[in-house]
């Protein structure tokens, strides 16, 4: 779609939407894939990119070029009345991006993927609290870290995200009942005892259901064998949500089996993980702690259920009826194609939009 001037009510003047996009190295990590669906959905919106076209080459010395040559462009092109969305983190160039497009009389809508002073610590508090207020509005991942934001100290305005949307041409295949009482899990993503060393104590609880893991054993080496944890290869994003069998996607993180820990587990309370989306798009309801961010949104739109513990979720799944199970699958489809097709984003932005104008 070739670009346009956005108009939005109540302002009485025009502006461009525009955005810079970069090169990036894969799309298989969520974070990337993440940011060029944003993209994907800026484009529809007749957005601008100020920078080079988008390009995937792992060469480090290449990226850097052609990154640097982006910034660049961007420089040049930014001009008045712009409103440029830029998806944060931004390597290097966050604060300079954003001193560009107010010297230019533009301003700065940033979209929150991850906050470095949360999971890596790479940042204080107070050093990424300094940076965001660089941007005009800020789009927090969801309603939590939007109010932790404002309790930190960022002062400018503030929306939230919700849920990362998922776009892919693959839609969930229709699955039959499974009967009450012999339900299953599915658990994806990348294993490493840094993220996910809860796994190795589910041979101690694991009862009355089986739980799917897609991803490397071999990152959990001490694991030891249960016919209830079943592990499958990796499988490719559109195949997944194609294919994958199971009643629920479940999400946790950390060191336990009985709360969400460690770094990765805490940042639960504050982040949406991508993977959320990506179990929608797959047909299936969510299991999700219930003291992570997305735990209200999970039951207000009843598309899954929240639990303290791993432990409950033998007598949580054999409770769970068909009709219950029908319902939840009802909403999750809606939810799904709002997550196809940008509806998440797109209504934040909006929102970002008639705030700032």
């Amino acid at each position: 779609m070739g670009s346009k001037v956005v108009d939005a009510a109540p302002s009485a003047h025009s502006y461009r939407l525009c955005y810079l996009t970069r090169n990036y190295r894969g799309v298989e990590g969520s974070g990337n894939k993440a940011k060029t669906d944003n993209e994907d959905t800026l484009k529809e919106m007749g957005a601008v990119n100020l920078g080079l076209p988008r390009t995937f080459y792992d060469n480090k010395v290449l990226k850097f070029i052609l990154d640097l040559t982006g910034v660049l462009a961007y420089c040049m092109r930014v001009r008045r009345n712009d409103v440029v969305v830029l998806q944060y983190p931004v390597k290097k160039y966050f604060s300079f991006l954003c001193r560009v497009a107010h010297l230019k009389g533009a301003r700065v809508v940033t979209l929150i993927h991850d906050l470095g002073s949360m999971r890596r610590k790479k940042l204080t508090v107070q050093q990424e609290i300094n940076r965001l207020m660089h941007a005009d509005y800020v789009i927090a991942s969801n309603e939590v870290m939007q109010q932790w934001l404002a309790d930190n100290g960022y002062s400018h305005p503030l929306g939230a995200l919700g849920l990362f949307d998922y776009r892919s041409h693959s839609s969930a295949a229709e699955h039959g009942e499974t009967p009450s009482g012999e339900r299953s899990i599915v658990y994806a993503g990348a294993l490493a005892m840094r993220k996910n060393a809860f796994i190795l104590q589910l041979p101690d609880v694991i009862d009355g259901y089986k739980m799917h893991i897609y991803g490397n054993r071999s990152g959990l080496p001490s694991l030891r064998d249960n016919d209830r944890l079943i592990f499958h290869d990796f499988m490719p994003a559109d195949k997944f949500i194609e294919g994958v069998e199971g009643d629920f996607g479940f999400v946790w993180d950390g060191d336990d089996i009985d709360s969400c820990t460690g770094s990765f587990g805490e940042y639960l309370r504050y982040n949406s993980p991508h993977k959320v989306s990506f179990y929608l798009r797959a047909g299936m309801p969510v299991i999700i702690w219930k003291e992570a961010a997305l735990a209200s949104l999970v039951e207000s739109e009843g598309i899954g259920k929240c639990v303290g513990s791993i432990r409950e979720l033998n007598s949580l799944l054999t409770s769970i009826t068909n009709e219950e199970m029908a319902s939840m699958k009802k909403n999750v489809r809606r939810v799904s194609d709002r997550l196809a097709n940008g509806g998440f984003f797109q209504k934040a932005l909006e929102k970002a939009l008639r705030d700032l104008t």
